[in-house]
């Protein structure tokens, strides 16, 4: 492999003994000191190089069949969600009857005026389709009559609500459990669409300097579908996988062979809902619970004897206190391990519960991006509590470690974007929500590069760029620790190397 020096612009390594370096020397696929051959000269023209990012959790497999799905993101009124879907029809129209029209993306209080979708709007856009469309935070399902008959069994299950009209029957719309339930088992992709739709989304994730992700698909058998595609040489990514709690009844996945992109790294688990669906668990008792104290801290014990820790999702102030009290009743099982353990979300916490998370080694796994996203909706459900909303900055005040990702396809795979959500606390130009829980630009960009790597027990082999790492980075066209907060916005990505290679933007390091 040759070697390539960097220089003509600022490195930040993000190592805390010399932060910033005026020039970088990969080899083998590494970060080197010296070379022992002539290297590539890479004049960066005051272009800026940062380790590469990681998405932290992401549902990859799920985001990258997104972008082929209906997407209401954006609609004002339902009948501007009602025309998108009756476009697609039409468009699908000659595709066997059985066939489903899938989307995503509404939240209907995004509308004006909001309005709760049913099964009848749908059968009137698209007759006879069956339809199946996730919400915007992907807790609820609104299925079209077509699509309900096809279900051969229960709608309701176990931590699951099917919303009733008053004489009882389905609405069409389905939460939390019986949302998932029915999208597997009737209405989900088939694998080899998924891996279609893979491969397009690899080259997207790199394009926006993305070369590690932590995956949240892991009950949809993306484990399987990654190794699918790094067998045909087409995963430029490095994967952390996921793999449901309820793996620990039916049998964990056999480890990757050494040298692999994949990994099997955690269980993953569920607390609560969401606040988009109302579902979110609250110290008033209001929400949906999924798991119990009780059950979760049995959870962890099992993973910690299996060697494994648990992410686990928490919206809610009662779901994070139920979690953090579920993590420290099992302490003395996992701790004395070194798992490393994490709560993903942690959107509304009492401010009681704020230092715990350092104070048990616990690891906030949240996503910059869902703050200002979520604002209008927190405002109006969660009104003064709203102090304790997305308390990124307490938490990192508090010396709780950070993670940032995307929830994609909630938000956007862009973790620019999130950088930009994490310190401004806005993406709209209105003023900064609740700005003083904004999170310095460094502590953001290591929330999204060395603090995934140490989460992922890979620490001393990517996300900080000195000698022995592996030679992961970015490109950027400034550097975003210099440039004023307001221009973050406008930062681009202008290549991406994964382990010494090109994976993005090649021919422009060369011109």
């Amino acid at each position: 492999m040759t070697a390539v020096r960097f220089s003509g612009g600022p490195v930040r390594t993000l190592a805390a003994a010399a932060p910033v370096a005026s020039e970088l020397l990969v080899q083998d696929g590494r970060i080197v000191a010296r070379t022992t051959q002539s290297p590539v000269e890479v004049d960066l023209r005051g272009r800026c190089v940062l380790p590469a990012f990681s998405d932290a959790h992401v549902h990859f497999p799920t985001w990258s069949a997104a972008q082929r799905q209906i997407r209401l993101e954006g609609t004002a009124t339902i009948e501007e969600a009602l025309d998108r879907v009756a476009t697609a029809a039409q468009a699908m129209r000659g595709s066997p009857p059985t066939g489903w029209l899938r989307g995503l993306g509404w939240r209907a209080d995004d509308w004006h005026p909001a309005t709760e979708p049913h099964r009848s709007m749908l059968d009137r856009a698209a007759p006879g389709v069956p339809i199946a469309l996730m919400s915007r935070d992907y807790h609820s399902l609104w299925v079209s009559s077509a699509g309900l008959a096809l279900a051969r069994g229960p709608l309701l299950v176990p931590g699951g609500v099917v919303e009733t009209d008053a004489d009882g029957a389905p609405t069409g719309v389905l939460r939390e459990m019986s949302a998932w339930t029915f999208r597997d088992r009737w209405a989900a992709p088939s694998a080899d669409e998924y891996l279609d739709a893979m491969r397009d989304g690899v080259r997207l994730a790199n394009a926006r300097g993305v070369t590690a992700i932590h995956d949240k698909d892991g009950w949809l058998g993306a484990l399987e579908l990654f190794r699918r595609l790094e067998a045909e040489d087409g995963l430029t990514l490095r994967v952390w996988q996921s793999q449901p709690w309820e793996r620990l009844d039916s049998g964990l996945p056999e480890p990757s062979a050494p040298g692999s992109l994949v990994r099997v790294g955690y269980l993953k688990a569920f607390m609560d809902g969401t606040l988009g669906s109302r579902t979110a668990r609250r110290l008033d008792g209001s929400g949906v619970e999924i798991l119990s104290r009780e059950a979760f801290e049995e959870i962890v014990r099992r993973a910690a004897a299996a060697g494994l820790p648990v992410a686990v999702h928490a919206i809610g102030d009662q779901a994070n206190r139920d979690a953090l009290d579920a993590l420290e009743a099992a302490r003395a099982a996992w701790e004395p391990l070194g798992l490393r353990q994490r709560i993903e979300h942690a959107q509304l916490l009492h401010p009681d519960d704020v230092g715990r998370f350092a104070a048990l080694g616990v690891t906030a796994s949240v996503q910059f991006s869902h703050a200002p996203s979520d604002r209008d909706l927190a405002d109006a459900f969660w009104g003064a509590d709203t102090a304790n909303a997305y308390p990124y900055g307490a938490l990192a005040g508090a010396g709780t470690r950070l993670v940032n990702g995307s929830d994609a396809p909630v938000e956007e795979l862009d973790p620019l974007l999130g950088l930009r959500a994490g310190v401004l606390r806005t993406t709209d130009g209105r003023p900064a929500w609740h700005p003083e829980h904004a999170v310095a630009a460094e502590t953001a960009l290591r929330a999204s590069t060395v603090e995934p790597a140490w989460l992922a027990r890979e620490e001393h082999i990517r996300g900080r760029l000195v000698p022995g790492m592996a030679a992961d980075l970015v490109v950027l066209d400034r550097d975003p620790l210099a440039v004023a907060p307001e221009q973050l916005g406008s930062l681009r990505v202008v290549a991406t190397m994964l382990a010494g290679g090109w994976v993005h933007g090649a021919d422009t390091m060369h011109e």
